[in-house]
């Protein structure tokens, strides 16, 4: 479809977010607002759950809720739908690309033929759009890539059907046409931003706010429990779900810094630039936080006291992350 236009963003359900809303019309939805307005943001450390050996952590709400979210609160209708076959799958995917419906889809990464090897790996909530078809081969653009790409048939189900925790099921999702008004974003902004203060602030020991603290004390008895090399590799399963999957931690916290700038444009409130600062400190700090986390993966550093000290990193993500919501929560606008 020639007039769909390719746009490479940071994160996979953002970009599609994006994208898709641009196209269908709801015009002025950049990568940072609908991560915002989708309440995107997000902390949980799994206990009872292991990802590639590792710890089960995540920065971001649930894989498709972005989409769903900031077309809810945009008020656009959408198409949704997930399969039991994947033939049937094809064919509704081909119905919809007949009637020039550009569609986003969840897929695994470790069969995406333009994946380079070392990123591709057991993960099944990356989201991509097929705008269109030329006989067989499926018209992909990736926002994660520089450019559009295109899949064989059989490329393309095997990765909608992919194996394992979060299986795709063939989800696709579209939005309809929707022109929107000069209130729909202002207030979808002040409604992503209260369920994000919720989530956050959400009860629980592993969820919020409160799972930050959780894996910090956690990795103080990796050592002792685990010894120096798995603990090393725990850390690794941190670094690779906060740097690698979806831009992670310091990633999102640096993409909602950048929603609070775009939306005090909507909303004059400078608190919002005061708390795009804090979130932006917050994504330094998460970063520097892997990078001290690499320093024991790679063996430079060992001591139990090199535990600590990315334990009292987290804590001091805690605090910032904890006083930063506290100021959400006094805004007005919520």
């Amino acid at each position: 479809m020639e007039n769909f236009k390719h746009i490479q963003s940071a994160h996979c359900e953002n970009g599609v977010t994006s994208s898709l809303m641009d196209f269908y019309g709801v015009k002025g939805i950049t990568e940072p607002l609908a991560f915002g307005i989708g309440a995107g943001l997000f902390y949980i450390h799994i206990p009872f759950m292991k990802i590639n050996g590792g710890p089960a952590v995540s920065y971001r709400s649930f894989p498709g809720i972005i989409f769903k979210r900031t077309s809810k609160l945009l008020n656009v209708p959408i198409v949704r739908k997930k399969f039991n076959s994947e033939e049937k799958a094809m064919d509704y995917l081909d119905d919809l690309l007949e009637q020039d419906r550009v569609t986003g889809c969840q897929v695994g990464v470790y069969n995406l033929p333009y994946f380079a090897p070392e990123y591709r790996f057991h993960f099944n909530a990356h989201n991509i759009i097929v705008y269109g078809k030329q006989g067989e081969n499926y018209l992909i653009s990736d926002p994660t890539m520089e450019v559009k790409t295109v899949l064989t048939r059989e490329e393309l189900q095997l990765v909608r059907f992919a194996k394992g925790p979060l299986a795709p099921k063939g989800n696709l999702y579209a939005p309809e046409k929707k022109i929107i008004t000069d209130v729909d974003i202002p207030n979808a902004i002040r409604k992503g931003i209260k369920k994000n203060y919720n989530f956050m602030k959400a009860p629980g020991p592993f969820v919020g706010l409160s799972g930050i603290g959780y894996t910090a004390k956690q990795i103080t008895k990796w050592r002792d429990k685990l010894g120096v090399r798995r603990a090393g590799l725990h850390l690794g399963q941190i670094i690779r779900m906060q740097e690698e999957i979806g831009t992670g931690g310091g990633g999102f916290r640096y993409i909602y810094a950048a929603f609070l700038e775009e939306a005090h444009a909507y909303i004059p409130n400078d608190s919002l630039l005061e708390l795009s600062n804090d979130f932006t400190q917050s994504g330094d700090l998460w970063r520097n936080t892997a990078v001290a986390m690499a320093q024991v993966l790679k063996g430079r550093k060992t001591d139990q006291a090199d535990f600590i000290e990315i334990s009292e990193r987290l804590r001091e993500i805690e605090v910032l992350e904890t006083r930063a919501f506290k100021k959400i929560g006094a805004l007005k606008l919520i």
